[in-house]
């Protein structure tokens, strides 16, 4: 870190709190749940920004620069989310991306280093088919069939076959989300295992409250206060990738035609109605339930993750290739 950045930080952390905990994710594994139950309790303060990126440097700058508020460049304007936080209140952040950067972990340690980590996995095959439907929500993907979504990984891999619009490419490289040892090692490394709380969704979804009570423990705020149960961020099937596409085109404004459609609607429309209009027009004709998923695509996948399911199970001395079904692919 260089003097010049040890100066910003210095600066601003003296007029900011920083926060305390951290949701590194991963994504499709419960943490918008999570983040939605934490929220609420009286002695945490979490800010309305669910996912700000800002410590996932090496992703953050793959996609184009969001709105300010959505998407904090400087430290400054980071700490600034959690301005509204009381004296009393633990303060934290949900960034799913953090779990899987290189940089998250030292990052974070730099300005926070007594801080505390919750890590959500889940089951690879499972994990990976629900995240490539998010995905396809995103924009991030446009190969409906998850089989040849996961057969493309090579060519993406050397910057082949990348969705036009995809503003996070590296999302797209399904097997390094799933590198579970290695992505745990990088926290430990700077946090202690003390500090970082490792869960598992297939618990939090058979027991939401006991798993948010434990969380609660970890960040030593009162755990027996009633959890209010949240369902977030639910997966669905996107039905075409190419009306997906030219919806999202039309309501950006993306290119002449669609622009001049836009100021129309615009015109006569308010945003509350035009956003009531996409609700509509995304969970009515572009997405729908998820389909069956394809047994054979899962049993591949389950064989070729099972190395590093053996590897978690004996990292965090606990038998998730039990839990998980691992053991009975023979």
């Amino acid at each position: 870190m260089t003097a010049s950045t040890d100066a910003v930080q210095a600066a601003g952390t003296q007029r900011h709190r920083i926060p305390e905990f951290f949701v590194v994710g991963h994504h499709k594994c419960g943490t918008s749940a999570l983040y939605e139950m934490l929220r609420r309790h009286p002695q945490i303060y979490m800010p309305d920004v669910k996912e700000t990126w800002y410590f996932a440097s090496e992703l953050r700058s793959a996609g184009k620069r969001r709105r300010l508020a959505e998407r904090p460049e400087t430290l400054e304007e980071y700490l600034s989310l959690f301005e509204g936080a009381t004296p009393g209140q633990r303060i934290g952040e949900n960034s799913p991306a953090y779990l899987m950067s290189e940089t998250a972990a030292q990052r974070i340690a730099d300005v926070q280093p007594d801080a505390r980590i919750i890590a959500i996995l889940r089951e690879p095959a499972s994990f990976l088919r629900s995240f490539h439907l998010q995905c396809l929500r995103n924009h991030v993907e446009t190969e409906k069939s998850f089989a040849k979504a996961l057969a493309l990984e090579a060519d993406r891999r050397e910057g082949r076959n990348i969705p036009r619009h995809s503003q996070r490419p590296h999302e797209l490289l399904y097997s390094d989300h799933v590198r579970y040892v290695h992505q745990l090692q990088s926290y430990h490394a700077v946090f202690g295992r003390e500090r970082v709380l490792v869960l598992i969704y297939e618990d939090f979804r058979r027991d939401n409250e006991a798993t948010v009570r434990k969380v609660l423990s970890f960040l030593d705020v009162d755990d027996s206060l009633p959890v209010e149960l949240v369902e977030a961020n639910p997966s669905y099937r996107v039905r075409s990738p190419q009306l997906h596409e030219l919806v999202r085109s039309l309501y950006l404004g993306r290119g002449s035609a669609a622009r001049r459609l836009k100021a129309g609607v615009n015109s006569v429309t308010s945003r509350r109605m035009r956003r009531a209009l996409l609700r509509l027009t995304l969970h009515g004709v572009v997405y729908g339930r998820p389909q069956r998923e394809d047994e054979r695509v899962t049993l591949e996948l389950r064989d070729r993750f099972r190395a590093e399911v053996e590897a978690i199970s004996a990292y965090l001395d606990r038998d998730l290739v039990g839990l998980w079904g691992y053991d009975r692919l023979d």
